[in-house]
Parts: structure tokens; C-alpha cells; sequence
């Protein structure tokens, strides 16, 4: 459920609370709304170090582009926070149009994952994300579990497949040398990630 605080008061109440706890790191700012997205748990901040790994192998080490783990991404510059995004994990190729303002960059990652958590629209910010161009998306549900790619066409995110427990498919990235498909496994699914060259496999 979302909520809507037009009490002055009490929203600088919970924007002093949400400081106090160290939570405002995770705030975004869309088109001036300041927007207090679900602190991440254990498990989202357990598959966000282990997609760092297979993306640094693909694209870090070989000096072919910059890999995050959570950066602002505005459509603007300098006024940057009164709109911008805080991806999970981003890759930036180095032929990238985005400038890197080391605090925000301006323009979409070539490649990026959102790591859904509970009351959170799994494509809410695509419309923001096809207009700074951002190539990939990469969307890790979790209840239920799944995981889609969608691609920049026509201005717009698409989709471009789905895998989850009922069709486990393999998604190709289309940007990087990388497949991804969810495994069924306890306590909670896996996702293969697999170097499209090399065949390494990596597990997160």
C-alpha cells in the first residue's frame, strides 16, 4: 500500500526517522516526490553481492565497462535530486553516452537489476528507465519467484522472456555475455548465471 503525506509535520517527522535509521540511502526522488522504497533484507542484499561477481568477471576485469552495486541514476544535471533512480546492481559500457558525475550518473546503465521487495511495482520505474536509455533490465521477483528481461525498443522496456518455476527458461542478454535462469532449490530458488564464452557458471 502506498502512502501520500501532505502533513508537512509529519513528513519531516519520518524523513528524520528514516535518517535517524540510516535508511535514507535507499530514498529516490520521482519527479520531486520523495519516495521511502522497503529497506532491503538479508536475502536482497545476499543476491546483490552475488550478481557482482559473474557481472565484474564479464565486464570489470576485462576493462570493458563500470560495474555498481547502487548508484543514482537522474535524467539531469545539476539538479539531480529532484529525479532519480537507485538500481540494485548497474553495468555502464565503456561506449556509454551516461556521464558519471561521481556522486549520480546522468543518462541509463547498459545493463541493470532491480531486486523487487514486498510492496514494490516490479516495472514501475521502466517508464524512467526507457527515457534516460537504459538498454537492459534485469527484474528479480521474489514472491513469486521470478525472473524477466526486458529490452529497450521503441523508447519502451519489453520484454524479452521470462523464467520462473513453471517455464525455467534461459535469458540472453542481449548487452552482455551473460544467460540467466532461475533453478528450483530449497529454501528458496536459485539463478544460474552462465558466461556465454566461457561457459563459467556462476550461482546467486
Amino acid at each position: 500500500m502506498d502512502v501520500l503525506v501532505k502533513d508537512p509535520e509529519l513528513a519531516d517527522e519520518l524523513i528524520a526517522r528514516r535518517e535517524a535509521s540510516d535508511g535514507d540511502k535507499w530514498n529516490e526522488v520521482w519527479d520531486g516526490v520523495l519516495v521511502m522504497p522497503t529497506l532491503p533484507n538479508d536475502e536482497h542484499q545476499e543476491l546483490q553481492c552475488n550478481l557482482m561477481a559473474p557481472l565484474l568477471a564479464a565486464v570489470g576485469v576485462p576493462g570493458l565497462g563500470k560495474v555498481r552495486a547502487g548508484v543514482n541514476v537522474t535524467d539531469r544535471h545539476p539538479d539531480w535530486r529532484e529525479n532519480y533512480r537507485c538500481p540494485d546492481v548497474v553495468v555502464y559500457l565503456n561506449n556509454s553516452p551516461a556521464v558519471n558525475h561521481s556522486t549520480y550518473w546522468v543518462g541509463g546503465p547498459d545493463f541493470l537489476a532491480e531486486i523487487i521487495s514486498p510492496g514494490e511495482d516490479p516495472t514501475g520505474k521502466h517508464a524512467f528507465y526507457a527515457a534516460v536509455g537504459t538498454r537492459e533490465v534485469l527484474v528479480i521477483d521474489r514472491d513469486p519467484w521470478a525472473l524477466e528481461l526486458f529490452r529497450l525498443a521503441g523508447g519502451r522496456l519489453v520484454s524479452a522472456g521470462r523464467s520462473d518455476a513453471s517455464n525455467p527458461a534461459v535469458l540472453a542478454s542481449g548487452v552482455l555475455p551473460l544467460t540467466f535462469a532461475l533453478r528450483a532449490a530449497q529454501p528458496r530458488p536459485l539463478i544460474d548465471i552462465t558466461h556465454a564464452a566461457t561457459g563459467q557458471t556462476w550461482v546467486a
